[in-house]
């Protein structure tokens, strides 16, 4: 829209709910509608992130702990014992064991 238009229309609303304004209050009025008209919307990007593989170490003595008792199932008669994960987990029949290792606590 036209800024002397603008200011126009604004003079005429202005005086039709019967609070006349100056051409110079008018004017202020439309640069503010007109400034608030011109600025940019920006729309959020996509910010995720693409998920890194991450190394996970080996403990050893939790592979040990848990081919012990793995061999133990075996040799008792849990000839469907499966090691579902060498680190963490056995299966057999109904049954899972999970193995967790603990994190020291800190002393603050």
């Amino acid at each position: 829209m036209d800024f002397e238009k603008l200011v126009t229309k604004i003079m005429k609303e202005c005086e039709a709910d019967g609070e006349p304004v100056t051409k110079e209050e008018a004017e202020e009025m439309a640069r503010m509608e007109m400034g608030t008209k011109e600025i940019k919307r920006y729309e959020k990007a996509d910010t995720t992130k693409p998920k890194q593989k991450r190394e996970i170490k080996k403990d050893e003595e939790k592979i040990k702990i848990i081919k012990k008792i793995f061999d133990f199932l075996l040799t008792n008669g849990f000839e469907n014992a499966i090691i579902k994960n060498e680190q963490r987990e056995i299966t057999f029949g109904d049954y899972s064991l999970t193995l967790t290792k603990h994190r020291t606590k800190k002393e603050r």
